[in-house]
């Protein structure tokens, strides 16, 4: 049993990225579309791209809502894993950077799959509970502000069913999360957060350090 969690290196990266995982010609065009944006760093890595999709076809997940989709990688690689009729809601505030993801939606045929509002995420998960669509999503990921983490979480437990699962980013915020000299609104907001979730009997969860760090809350 390891003690640790490996050093991750740049070598270690590169060999996972060709041996451990698939990523679909799309969503390498799309990676290497981003990497040239000024705020490439806010995009997800594509070994959590291949395990959000796989836990997608896991859990046989068939409506899916993604809060902060950027330019769209990581509901592009979520989109290709759901069944030829799922749906997924992308909730995020910019048409500039979503503009950059969509053609490489068209590319891989997944447009029809994906329901892009561009709105505060709150409003529209606040409206498909009004409309009577609670306990009716199998997966959300939550990838936006900080500030309003908590404010996500909540609204995404009453919108999936039981079993149904909560993937949330940035969870270690670059080890933020543990450095007391860092007492910014984010950092704190994430702290606050972690705490609230681990502590939360509405849900069994599980900390991943993958990426900037995954939670996945699955809703009992």
């Amino acid at each position: 049993m390891s003690s640790s969690v490996l050093s991750y290196t740049p070598e270690l990266r590169d060999y996972i990225w060709e041996n451990g995982m698939t990523e679909h010609p799309s969503l390498k065009r799309l990676r290497d579309e981003t990497l040239s944006h000024p705020f490439a760093v806010m995009q997800i890595c594509p070994e959590q791209g291949s395990f959000m999709a796989n836990l997608v076809r896991m859990i046989s997940a068939k409506r899916i809502i993604e809060i902060g989709t950027y330019t769209g990688y990581s509901a592009l690689a979520m989109a290709l894993a759901l069944p030829d009729d799922g749906y997924l809601l992308a909730c995020d505030i910019s048409e500039e950077f979503t503009s950059i993801g969509k053609p490489f939606w068209e590319e891989a045929k997944v447009t029809k799959k994906i329901d892009l509002k561009i709105a505060p995420a709150l409003d529209t998960l606040e409206k498909k509970i009004e409309e009577g669509e609670s306990n009716s999503f199998d997966f959300t990921f939550i990838d936006a502000d900080k500030i309003n983490y908590l404010n996500y979480f909540e609204l995404c437990l009453e919108l999936i069913r039981p079993g149904g699962v909560i993937a949330i980013d940035n969870v270690l915020w670059g080890g933020s999360v543990i450095d007391l000299s860092k007492d910014d609104d984010d950092t704190r907001a994430i702290r606050e957060l972690n705490e609230f979730v681990n502590s939360d009997k509405r849900v069994n969860c599980s900390m991943i350090p993958i990426g900037d760090g995954l939670t996945l809350a699955v809703k009992k």
